[in-house]
């Protein structure tokens, strides 16, 4: 089994930053692609942005030039650097893995339990 742990979420004022971190914990032989997705009350939950093992990121268009992600493999980590906080990015943030147990098998995906973001003064 696979754990992903996250930190970092809370109360921001508007045009604040804050940077959230995942760990991937368990049985782990390699991790593909890493991200995070959010989900605000009332709506579907969306990818905010993920990042290969390659190290290709790819991001939701609302958070370009804002939010950054990137990982740490000797640490089975992702983080999402997030600047200039937006009230509409208020949201529960989930971090998400795509892990290989054992070579050979096919990958299963992760998710971790979630992180509360809330942007307000």
């Amino acid at each position: 089994q696979v754990q992903l742990v996250e930190s970092g979420g809370g109360l921001v004022q508007p045009g604040g930053s804050l940077r959230l971190s995942c760990a991937a914990s368990g049985s782990i032989f390699s991790i593909n692609t890493m991200g995070w997705y959010r989900q605000a009350p009332g709506k579907e939950r969306e990818l905010v942005a993920d990042i290969t093992s390659g190290g290709s990121t790819n991001y939701a268009d609302s958070v370009k030039g804002r939010f950054t992600i990137s990982r740490d493999d000797a640490r089975n980590s992702v983080y999402l650097q997030m600047n200039s906080l937006k009230p509409e990015d208020t949201a529960v943030y989930y971090c998400s893995a795509n892990v290989r147990y054992f070579p050979g098998v096919e990958e299963d995906d992760y998710w971790g339990q979630g992180t509360q973001v809330t942007v307000s003064s």
